[in-house]
């Protein structure tokens, strides 16, 4: 055998070489999610009950309360789970309401579960009702009932779990059932970021990415971002990729206007979807108010989608208001789609 390569023998025939392989020199993907408190930007309140039950938890020596975050997708839910399993130091396990569709498949993941361990659920609103029966005494007691056979031969018995703290997410609070809202102990809700955050994500963000941005390219791609993290940090790859390819690869605030004309976001941070939505109320139902029903048939889109994804940044700039007739478009949304405004006297 050679001096340069050497084999092992397994189910698969694998090689190791003395030379250097592209792959070698490839980097890990860069992830831009902070994972502990000091790089986390924004919801500062939320942070700050958050700090203060881990500091107690950890001097008690127990974990912390289950905790429930609510708010628009893109805050940062997820990402706050990740922090609290690495400031508790425990696993982290990830799963989402729609894909726990038996009981089963909850128990299989809760009697996996470490001690001090987090289980995140994302849409934990979704979570079928037989589903969500079984978290009852998981959450309050750390123990699941079983039950064997069926008719008179059927037998109960409880299973203890190891003490795991449960991280729920929703974007739709209201669609909680209060049995199960009511055991979460933390209860934060996720507000939009001011432009003075996403400034400060932006610059993170691009010292990550290894690209230049300056003052007025951070505030111009922040300003667009409609409050949501997660958008910026889409953006600013999109834009990256627009410098490197018709520019020197700095982000200017040149460059940002151009690259997000060319996806579709204009000052407002509106996307096409947005306008469709708006140019439809005030088109279509003269202003409104009209229903979500009415909207989502028009766009063809679905009904989740517009109340968790389009609504919430609308309602946030005061670009549309709900009625209990339905949804209206404001002066501003008229005034931004270029219509003339339409004032209606009672």
């Amino acid at each position: 055998m050679g001096d340069d390569v050497l084999t092992f023998s397994s189910e698969k025939q694998g090689l190791l070489t003395k030379k250097d392989l592209p792959m070698d020199d490839s980097q890990d993907i860069v992830s831009l999610r902070p994972d502990k408190f000091d790089d986390y930007v924004g919801q500062k309140e939320a942070v700050e009950t958050l700090k203060i039950a881990i500091q107690a938890a950890k001097m008690r020596g127990e974990p912390i309360e289950h905790v429930l975050f609510h708010g628009p997708p893109g805050l940062g839910k997820t990402t706050l789970a990740h922090i609290i399993a690495n400031e508790m130091g425990g696993e982290l396990t990830i799963t989402s309401g729609p894909a726990l569709e038996k009981g089963g498949d909850l128990i299989g993941v809760l009697t996996h579960l470490g001690q001090g361990d987090i289980l995140f659920i994302d849409e934990i609103h979704r979570l079928p009702k037989t589903v969500e029966e079984f978290l009852y005494p998981a959450m309050e007691d750390f123990s699941i009932d079983f039950v064997f056979d069926k008719g008179m031969h059927a037998r109960s018995h409880r299973f203890r779990l190891k003490q795991f703290v449960l991280v729920g997410a929703t974007t739709r609070v209201g669609l909680l059932s209060a049995p199960l809202r009511d055991r979460f102990g933390i209860f934060r809700s996720l507000d939009f970021y001011s432009i003075e955050d996403l400034v400060t994500i932006t610059r993170r963000s691009a010292d990550l990415l290894g690209v230049s941005i300056n003052d007025e390219g951070a505030y111009e791609l922040a300003r667009r971002s409609r409050g949501t993290p997660r958008i910026v940090n889409r953006l600013i790859k999109r834009v990256r990729d627009y410098a490197q390819v018709r520019s020197d690869g700095s982000l200017t605030c040149d460059t940002v206007k151009s690259a997000l004309a060319l996806e579709g976001v204009d000052e407002k941070g509106l996307t096409n979807l947005d306008r469709q939505f708006l140019r439809t109320i005030i088109e279509y139902y003269h202003g409104g108010p009209v229903g979500i029903e009415a909207i989502a048939a028009t766009l063809q889109e679905e009904t989740d989608t517009l109340v968790d994804v389009v609504e919430p940044y609308l309602l946030k700039i005061g670009m549309l208001t709900r009625t209990s007739s339905g949804r209206k478009a404001s002066e501003d949304a008229y005034r931004h789609m270029g219509f003339k405004v339409q004032r209606t006297f009672f």
